[in-house]
């Protein structure tokens, strides 16, 4: 007999409160994950664009001084280091985008370098001259 209550009991299955508590620790397992992944996106999207300004002033602007024996002018800008095939556009545009989706400033001669060029992202603000912007210099 009591082998027959135990299989009417396994029979019923859940109870509400069993259900409850089992929505209650996905939930808190979906926000632990979702703090975390956020946190990860604003400093991958920073280390981003601090590579990019990098790779853009290395292998892009300082390449094409070698090769051409000039920077580029700050009205050619990065256009012409794309079309020239020293740097890979990233937008359907044919564009160079910062991870916000703001373009990166080229500037020769450079305000911060005289004697040389600026490349920077704005950030996340799209502000220049904030504390956020990502330089080369």
């Amino acid at each position: 007999m009591k082998s027959s209550k135990l299989a009417r009991a396994a029979a019923r299955g859940m109870t509400l409160i069993e259900i409850m508590v089992v929505l209650v620790i996905l939930g808190l397992i979906a926000s632990a994950v979702a703090v975390n992944v956020i946190g990860r996106q604003k400093e991958a999207e920073l280390k981003k664009a601090a590579t990019d300004v990098q790779n853009i002033a290395n292998q892009g602007v300082d390449a094409f001084r070698v090769m051409r024996g000039r920077y580029p002018s700050t009205e050619e800008g990065l256009r012409i280091l794309i079309q020239e095939g020293f740097l890979k556009a990233n937008q359907p545009d044919g564009s160079i985008k910062d991870p916000w989706r703001n373009d990166y400033v080229y500037l020769y001669p450079g305000q911060k370098n005289p004697d040389g060029f600026d490349v920077k992202s704005n950030g996340p603000d799209g502000q220049p001259g904030t504390e956020d912007d990502i330089v080369n210099y």
